[in-house]
């Protein structure tokens, strides 16, 4: 099995020394997602559900990149650090993934490398036919 590694261009990446996903046959692993834009920056950085969209979107993004789809998505990990936040955050997932259902936890946490962060999500998939 040839272990492919995928990268979303974050600095956190090199300097954590990390990939944003590593596949491995029919696995795929997607580390802790923070809600990055493209420049680096906090999206959304008062919007908890702002925030949990970007981060899924990145995670959709990485998961097709890898040839994947959502629907291989069979556990995701919901870090926040505000209780007050979780319903926006479970509203973000549950759009996601109403009907696909993976396992979860959603777990909250004390915080994040950026206080901006409200949360991150990992996810894993899995297939059970691959290349």
């Amino acid at each position: 099995m040839t272990r492919q590694l995928f990268s979303t261009g974050s600095s956190y990446e090199p300097l954590i020394g990390c990939s944003r996903a590593v596949r491995s046959g029919n696995l795929l692993t997607i580390s802790a997602t923070a809600p990055l834009a493209t420049d680096g920056k906090t999206t959304a950085a008062a919007d908890a559900y702002g925030q949990a969209k970007r981060c899924l979107a990145i995670i959709a993004d990485v998961i097709a990149r890898a040839g994947f789809s959502l629907d291989d998505v069979v556990k995701t990990r919901v870090y926040f650090k505000s209780h007050a936040d979780w319903e926006q955050i479970a509203e973000a997932h549950g759009e996601v993934f109403s009907t696909i259902r993976p396992a979860s936890a959603f777990i909250q946490v004390v915080g994040f490398a950026n206080p901006e962060w409200h949360l991150e999500i990992e996810a894993e998939c899995h297939r059970s036919t691959g290349d």
